[in-house]
């Protein structure tokens, strides 16, 4: 699915490496959480698989351009913003040249939320704007779904609820890579783990690296 070969980046030349000679593989139907302090890399990571960044050394081989993003949720969106979430989803699937008969209710099914897809997106709660993000990022049914900090900011419930969704998705082939601050949660739902240190990074099965980690896994 995907594979990482010494690859670099840093902000600005002459700066230290946000992304330090990391190397890595993700294989088709992982569930992979990637872990790591604030500044570590996580989100650095993610826009370089994505292409939003580009690294100047190393290389990144991804085996499809079918892939679903939800980014980091957005706390200070606009409550007063004029548009339903139909509407939304719509102008989504215009600007992916996605033409696929009843793809936006089969979206917002998998997220439970076909109910609200004529509400103001600024009507709804924190979460259930998250999900309704994710049902935009299933839109043409991704193998690669990469979500950035899916969980952070919403509530106790909706958090069960998205990651059930997730499970879910893997469980059915969808590859998932997800940064993830709750590391708890990370070890609950991942089949590996990728922790990032300075840029650096080490890739584990889940149940290998709490096995090595004991009883300080809790707090990494």
């Amino acid at each position: 699915m995907i594979e990482i070969n010494n690859l670099n980046f840093s902000y600005a030349k002459n700066k230290e490496k946000t992304i330090n000679n990391l190397n890595f593989k993700v294989a088709d139907n992982f569930y992979l959480s990637i872990i790591g302090e604030n500044g570590s890399g996580k989100s650095t990571l993610v826009k370089l698989i994505l292409g939003i960044l580009k690294s100047p050394k190393g290389s990144i081989k991804v085996d499809t351009t079918n892939i679903g993003y939800v980014p980091q949720r957005l706390d200070n969106f606009n409550s007063k913003f004029p548009i339903t979430v139909l509407e939304m989803l719509n102008c989504h699937m215009k600007a992916k040249k996605i033409k696929i008969p009843n793809e936006i209710e089969r979206s917002l099914n998998l997220v439970s939320m076909n109910s609200c897809k004529n509400s103001l997106i600024g009507n709804l709660s924190g979460g259930q704007i998250q999900k309704i993000f994710i049902a935009r990022a299933l839109i043409g049914n991704p193998k690669l779904l990469i979500l950035d900090e899916p969980t952070t900011g919403i509530d106790e419930k909706t958090q069960e609820d998205i990651l059930n969704i997730l499970s879910d998705l893997n469980k059915s082939g969808t590859t998932i890579i997800t940064v993830e601050h709750n590391i708890t949660r990370a070890y609950s739902q991942s089949s590996h783990i990728l922790k990032l240190q300075q840029g650096k990074g080490s890739l584990f099965e889940t149940s290998t690296f709490i096995k090595n980690m004991g009883e300080n896994y809790a707090t990494i």
